[in-house]
């Protein structure tokens, strides 16, 4: 264990048995990341509600007695932030989250265990919702080929399938944040939600990794439409 540049200790994981390079440089990141200390020590379920936290203190995404989706929920820091925030724990709010892992139980929240690629997840989804929601979060990350442009089109994808789903449930006036790159393959996907929402920005939180070309779209101010008169 030694001293970064910063004074804190860093820990240091010894290379040897079947440990591969890689899996030491993300394992050594993660045990010196200061926000995977302090999500243990804050209670949260992953560093990733800290990116929540940030985004919606200065956005102001989530109210009380609001209706909250959350895609890719899993292990669930996101979840407990949105159930914090818009009442759920004391019944005032609710948050529906899906993921195809497993979550533990979160107060306030419903989650069930689904892929959101299924050709039926979206009717489950609503069905789960029973009416529109107020905010459809999505922290998905599409699996990666290693090919740079197969792998942007994977994830503007997957945005592009949160939208769409978004577009179905969204009350007007409601909002949509979802986890992207840093690419030009979004062009389209930006056009379609400055269409569809009254406000559209990239955002890139202090908890995301400086050295990740990861960022989120945020829209707010959905504007309605035919599929959301058809709920």
């Amino acid at each position: 264990m030694a001293k970064d540049t910063t004074g804190r200790m860093h820990v240091q994981v010894k290379t040897g048995g079947k440990r591969k390079l890689s899996s030491k440089l993300w394992l050594e990141r993660q045990l010196n990341d200061p926000y995977v200390m302090k999500a243990k020590r804050d209670g949260y379920r992953s560093r990733a509600a800290y990116k929540l936290l940030e985004i919606d203190d200065k956005h102001h995404l989530l109210k009380s007695g609001m209706t909250v989706v959350d895609l890719g929920a899993a292990p669930g820091g996101w979840s407990q932030i949105s159930a914090r925030r818009v009442g759920a724990e004391a019944g005032k709010g609710r948050v529906i989250a899906i993921d195809l892992l497993e979550m533990g139980e979160i107060p306030g929240v419903t989650f069930t265990q689904l892929d959101f690629h299924a050709q039926d997840a979206p009717e489950k989804l609503r069905a789960m919702l029973g009416g529109r929601a107020d905010v459809v979060m999505s922290d998905m990350a599409a699996n990666t080929t290693g090919h740079r442009k197969t792998d942007q089109l994977r994830i503007v994808g997957l945005v592009e399938l949160a939208a769409h789903f978004a577009s179905e449930v969204l009350k007007p006036g409601g909002s949509f944040l979802a986890k992207t790159f840093q690419s030009g393959a979004d062009a389209d996907l930006m056009a379609q939600l400055k269409r569809d929402y009254a406000s559209v920005r990239h955002v890139k939180p202090a908890a995301s990794r400086q050295d990740s070309s990861e960022r989120y779209v945020l829209a707010m101010g959905f504007r309605g439409g035919e599929q959301a008169d058809l709920l």
